[in-house]
């Protein structure tokens, strides 16, 4: 159930930061798997157009409410980057009923054995999906297009769909790539949630991207790209092309400056194979 894997209180706990003028994160404190701290954040970004867009939305809190209506309080898309970033997909829809939402293939069916199990999840329907045969041609709207490039990581486990925010020169992903440990997420926690145990500090041991970042290298090749590696370094590849030069991730702290460097780090087999 997803409140056993989500903060109790968000509000006393989430770090409302600028990135950029465009853009806004929300970060909080998460737990995967109920017990290692990788954190969680949402990107609030606003387009070309003025129109919000949400990615990997968070709970919708009184002071989240207040910066969306700064920002216009337009929005019209909300995006589940992947099979498991959905959590509060139904809270925002329901608050924003015109907005658009955009997943990736299987959420929809996955969301829909949730409803009535998990009282967080409605039937809601997803106007744009991605799928490994669609999705070098499906188009979201004009003024999304404008704005973003996007690519399907469909040899992700996870089923990736990672954007990049061609204004500001911003990554935006999920679980492609990690950079714990997860500081600003739990920033405004208690001692008691940031303290890790044996299991948290092997999981971060491969989730960094420091140094060499050989844990993560080694985690993605060896596991995650291990069914469709072709497929996986298609995609980095496509990725790396971008000139993006900061890195919103949902776990960890945000590269700001010199994401496309350590992206290039992380993924460096995918690239040269």
């Amino acid at each position: 159930m997803s409140g056993k894997l989500i903060p109790v209180d968000p509000a006393s706990v989430m770090v409302m930061r600028d990135v950029t003028p465009r853009i806004t994160t929300l970060s909080v404190p998460f737990l995967r798997f109920g017990a290692i701290p990788i954190g969680g954040r949402a990107t609030l970004v606003k387009l070309s157009s003025g129109s919000l867009a949400v990615f990997s939305p968070v709970a919708l809190t009184e002071e989240v409410r207040a910066k969306v209506m700064a920002m216009g309080n337009d929005v019209r898309y909300i995006v589940a980057p992947d099979i498991e970033h959905h959590i509060f997909i139904s809270e925002w829809k329901a608050e924003y009923p015109t907005a658009q939402l955009i997943g990736p293939a299987g959420l929809p069916e996955k969301r829909a054995e949730l409803v009535g199990v998990d009282p967080k999840v409605n039937n809601d329907h997803f106007d744009h999906v991605f799928t490994p045969q669609n999705k070098h041609s499906l188009s979201i709207t004009s003024e999304f297009d404008a704005d973003f490039d996007y690519e399907f990581v469909d040899a992700h486990p996870n089923k990736e769909l990672v954007f990049f925010f061609r204004p500001d020169r911003v990554l935006i992903e999920a679980d492609l790539m990690f950079n714990l440990p997860a500081t600003e997420q739990y920033s405004r926690a208690s001692v008691q949630d940031k303290k890790n145990g044996p299991l948290a500090r092997l999981f971060m041991s491969l989730q960094t991207t420091a140094d060499a970042a050989k844990g993560q290298k080694r985690f993605l090749w060896h596991l995650v790209s291990r069914k469709n590696r072709t497929g996986f370094n298609e995609s980095a590849k496509r990725i790396a092309s971008w000139d993006f030069e900061t890195v919103i991730p949902c776990h960890g702290d945000v590269i700001e400056g010199h994401g496309k460097q350590v992206f290039e780090k992380v993924f460096d087999w995918h690239l040269k194979k």
